[in-house]
């Protein structure tokens, strides 16, 4: 059982490691301890802990180092998956029916053997609580009535999922790299389930555990959450029945810190062994500094602004091209993201099939008022835009303010921390948004699909995709990314993808306006510390201190 207060933490820690475990959610201090990592990080967009109903970003990086999959991305090549809690797997002939063999003697952090059964079980609670990234899993035909036939155990060792098309296998695995199929302990979980009376909004008579896993732990990772506090503190703490490479590290402490000036003078002082926000003149300021280093890593992860289609003004697609010209991309290429991104357009980030390298759009004033008396508001009108509380989207919003202005456009700017603005902008409530989005897995229908796809534009739907979000359908785009989808031939995938993203750039609520390079500035004398091609590829379990 996750233990949730901090000084508990402290019973399993020696004196001098508690102390300074204290210290640092409390006060700074010199150096950290030789057995303890930690990092300073913006992580305010975590809402839960729960692998099933997770869908954000910093959320990503502590369940990958947490619990395991059945299958991982592997990072030597990005183009494949490689094996996990599974061995082997085999795909039929009809390509409907994909068999995992588990690796033996696994256990679970709590000691409990992972099974089959365990696998089977983590699929079915993810698909019968419908959160968020349900979706990934439910793509598949899986329902509440049919999950247990068609994800399910055959023996201990064996897992068998069966999907409703003939898609390509890649596609396939790589939704089976999400944060949604990880697997948690059956017999743990079952112990916090909540009894619920079924009603409109509940189907099923229990909860599944979901209230006691937005803050408890029940996975098999290489690291055990030990607590998070919101907007505070997320510690891990390593565990000896992983089953793989045990971490170099007893525990890892992520210490809430938005600003980037913050994150480097406790980088300087040995207060922290890691600055996961840097901003430009930080970023430089670290590198000059001999007792320090920077490491980079391009990211899947791009940051957009969407315009919420329930505004009638947002939804007219001459606005939407106008806000396309109201960006001045080259200036805040040149400051606000210079050695954190790069300028692009497109929905799929570079180094995905089918990528485009193209960015069409420059700030251009003019054009923009043409579109805008074109629409029927030739003098402007006022609008907000949620902006959450950390750069550099505080900065491109507030550069946006300026150009919109421009125009006659009047911006007010909404800030808030990562819980309220998503909060908001998952409830439709929103005017304007600006935030960032990675891939949920490494293959282009994790874009397309979120960005095209809403088969149900109501507030009722369950499918809640980033379309969705902005009130935006986009059938001929969907219909085409559900074809290319299935296409199994890499060429003329990569080319069906190019063409829906010269269409959706040509015609869409979204202004997406660049490509994440992640950076971190770090304290020499840690070893193998390294930037993963995307959030949950981020692993802590190799890092050393010497």
């Amino acid at each position: 059982m996750m233990i949730t207060k901090l000084s508990h933490n402290f019973r399993l820690l020696s004196a001098g490691a508690a102390l300074s475990v204290l210290m640092m959610t409390a006060s700074a201090f010199a150096e950290t301890p030789k057995d303890t990592l930690v990092e300073g990080f913006a992580f305010d967009d975590i809402i839960t802990m729960d692998p099933g109903e997770a869908f954000e970003l910093s959320t990503a990086e502590i369940t990958s180092n947490s619990y395991n999959l059945l299958v991982r991305l592997d990072l030597a090549d990005t183009s494949k998956v490689k094996g996990d809690l599974a061995e082997s797997w085999s795909v039929s002939d009809d390509g409907l029916t994909y068999t995992f063999k588990l690796k033996s003697g696994l256990k679970f952090a709590s000691g409990n053997p992972v099974t089959a059964e365990d696998v089977a079980w983590s699929f079915e609670r993810a698909v019968k609580l419908d959160k968020s990234p349900a979706f990934i899993l439910t793509q598949f035909g899986l329902t509440g009535d049919n999950v247990t036939e068609k994800a399910k155990a055959t023996d201990a060792n064996t897992f068998v999922f069966t999907v409703d098309k003939a898609y390509a296998p890649s596609f396939v695995l790589n939704c089976l790299t999400a944060t949604v199929a990880s697997v948690v302990d059956k017999k743990l979980v079952l112990e916090h389930v909540k009894a619920i009376t079924p009603d409109a909004e509940h189907k099923y008579d229990n909860d599944f555990g979901n209230e006691w896993l937005k803050t408890g732990y029940a996975g098999s990772g290489a690291f055990k959450l030990r607590e998070w506090r919101a907007n505070e503190v997320v510690v891990l703490e390593r565990n000896d029945n992983y089953y793989g490479d045990k971490p170099k590290l007893n525990r890892v402490i992520y210490r809430y810190m938005k600003e980037s000036s913050a994150q480097r003078l406790a980088l300087e002082a040995g207060d922290i062994d890691i600055a996961r926000n840097l901003e430009p003149g930080d970023i430089d300021a670290v590198s000059k500094n001999a007792d320090l280093a920077t490491t980079s890593a391009p990211k899947g992860t791009i940051y957009y602004v969407s315009l919420n289609n329930k505004n009638e003004n947002l939804k007219k697609p001459e606005v939407q091209e106008a806000f396309k010209y109201l960006v001045d991309y080259d200036a805040i290429g040149a400051t606000l993201i210079k050695g954190i991104g790069e300028i692009h357009q497109t929905f799929l980030p570079e180094g995905q099939l089918g990528a485009l390298d193209e960015n069409p759009y420059k700030l251009d004033v003019a054009k923009a008022k043409e579109l805008l008396a074109k629409a029927g508001v030739p003098d402007g009108f006022s609008v907000t835009m949620d902006v959450r509380n950390t750069q550099p989207v505080t900065g491109i919003a507030e550069s946006m303010q300026q150009t919109l202005a421009q125009a006659g456009v009047k911006l007010e700017i909404i800030p808030g921390d990562g819980k309220q603005t998503l909060t908001k902008y998952r409830a439709r409530t929103h005017d304007i948004y600006i935030g960032q989005w990675g891939s949920d897995y490494f293959d282009p229908n994790s874009n397309a699909d979120t960005f095209t796809s809403n088969p149900d534009n109501s507030d009722a739907g369950t499918v809640k995709t980033l379309a969705w979000r902005n009130t935006w359908e986009a059938p001929e785009l969907d219909k085409q990314a559900k074809a290319a989808l299935l296409e199994r031939d890499g060429e003329k995938r990569a080319a069906m993808y190019e063409d829906i993203q010269k269409k959706f750039l040509a015609n869409s609520p979204f202004v997406i306006i660049f490509q994440q390079t992640e950076v971190a500035g770090y304290r020499k004398n840690l070893k193998d510390f390294k930037l993963g091609p995307s959030f949950d590829t981020n692993f802590v379990g190799p890092i050393a201190k010497e």
